[in-house]
């Protein structure tokens, strides 16, 4: 394995794009300018994270990522952490939290306040082990001057498979950067979600979920949809073969989201109302929105984005630990929080923007503040006020390198309100088939016929 290193693959890769004559032409029309661009790969990465590390060299230069598995590693197991003999630099707890401000999100802070007795944060060194296929690398430089938002800001034009806005000039092209990653070509999972009582009593919802990314294949033309997405319900036994599908529009503007159901006792396929913005989650006891869903998903158009700027913020990285087939969801889920035991956190550089509910829109939320990794473009962190301006919601993101793909994604995400003293953990895989990013899927697997052969399993 080669945590390090970019490689003579990612180099060529980038000499291709800016030599072969990838990046268009016509600088006018452009979303950057050509010498901006030129600095991805340079000193910028080919994603736009600064390449340097920081000033004291606790954020370490990028240098590539994890560029191979490790040794013995095996597609379809659950993934060994590389970096499992590195040292604990320090554990924050509630008593020492303000000391450690200047690196905590106020919702990092808030969990603090909430639970001082039991949350806390361990932190270690940082590692830029996230890591793409060279083709994306290239897809994303030659974005950076081909790549516009609508006039209405509610779809992208110009971008193919890769990141859309490296160089980012708004908090918009941020939030489209997370919507538009790279999450593989087609992913198929079984996963677990719980919602917690504040005792810590808890049922697992047990959910295979498969989806088919259009945008992010490469060579990929523009397609109408940015994904296909059906989810079936395997546990508890009351909500078994219920199944959902969705297809994801890639321009809000031009069409919404378009959604079905199958719901066991009535044994057919149904059209249902847009499944999106504040509706409440599937099966999450009202403790996280539609769109709260990989952190945020969907039309952006209900709120007005900045870009705030950059920090350096302690974040969940390299969450193998909490990822391992040696733990039970048990060992996991507990009262308040998930067990800070097993989550790794690490010192990054954050995109911070912020988006503030439009006159006349409606929004449980009126407020939302994220925090994306620069490395990756995930929404690592989330705070999510009411109408009263008061934190609501806090949203954390365990990510990690999934090595074979390469892609950095969370394994889990958890949400917490901060009203009730509950949470809601969606991911959960330790004691599932691990995720598969080959599974041999087409759009034809995502109609409502074949939900509702689904459903009739």
């Amino acid at each position: 394995m080669t945590p390090g290193g970019a490689g003579a693959t990612v180099r060529s890769w980038i000499l291709a794009v800016l030599v072969g004559g990838l990046l268009p032409a016509t600088p006018a029309r452009a979303a950057v300018s050509a010498d901006e661009a030129a600095r991805l790969g340079e000193t910028l990465t080919p994603l736009g994270a600064e390449a340097a590390g920081n000033a004291d060299g606790s954020i370490p230069p990028w240098t590539g990522g994890i560029t191979q598995p490790p040794a013995g590693y095996q597609v379809g197991t659950h993934h060994p952490d590389p970096f499992a003999a590195d040292p604990r630099l320090l554990s924050i707890t509630a008593g020492d939290a303000e000391r450690h401000a200047a690196l905590l999100s106020p919702g990092q802070r808030a969990l603090f306040a909430a639970y001082p007795e039991t949350f806390r944060m361990h932190v270690y060194p940082s590692r830029r082990s996230a890591s793409y296929p060279p083709w994306l690398y290239a897809e994303t430089i030659a974005n950076a001057t081909r790549a516009r938002l609508t006039p209405n800001g509610t779809g992208v034009t110009g971008a193919r498979a890769g990141f859309p806005f490296p160089v980012p000039r708004s908090g918009l092209e941020v939030l489209w950067n997370h919507n538009l990653r790279f999450r593989g070509t087609s992913l198929d999972r079984v996963a677990g979600q719980v919602m917690p009582t504040a005792s810590g009593d808890y049922k697992l919802v047990k959910i295979h979920e498969q989806a088919y990314f259009f945008f992010n294949r490469p060579g990929s033309e523009p397609h109408r949809h940015l994904f296909y997405f059906r989810a079936q319900t395997l546990a508890p036994g009351s909500l078994a073969g219920n199944a959902a599908l969705l297809h994801e529009p890639f321009d809000y503007g031009d069409s919404q989201r378009t959604a079905w159901i199958y719901v066991r006792g009535e044994r057919r396929v149904r059209r249902t109302g847009a499944v999106a913005y504040d509706m409440p989650g599937t099966a999450a006891d009202g403790l996280r929105t539609s769109d709260d869903y990989d952190m945020f998903n969907g039309s952006p158009e209900q709120y007005d984005w900045e870009l705030t700027g950059k920090r350096e913020l302690y974040i969940p990285y390299n969450s193998y630990r909490l990822h391992s087939d040696r733990l039970r969801h048990k060992d996991i889920v507990q009262p308040g929080h998930i067990n800070p035991e097993h989550v790794r956190y690490e010192k990054h550089r954050v995109w911070v923007i912020e988006g503030t509910l439009k006159p006349g829109a409606s929004h449980v939320y009126a407020r939302r503040v994220y925090y994306l990794d620069e490395d990756s473009w995930q929404i690592s962190a989330a705070e999510l006020y009411d109408h009263d301006d008061e934190l609501w919601r806090v949203g954390l993101a365990y990510g990690l390198n999934y090595y074979e793909v390469p892609v950095h994604w969370s394994t889990l995400e958890v949400f917490h309100d901060l009203r009730s003293g509950r949470y809601i953990a969606t991911g959960l895989d330790n004691e599932f088939e691990m995720t598969r990013f080959d599974t041999d899927l087409d759009p034809g697997d995502f109609t409502p016929m074949a939900l509702r052969r689904l459903g009739r399993r």
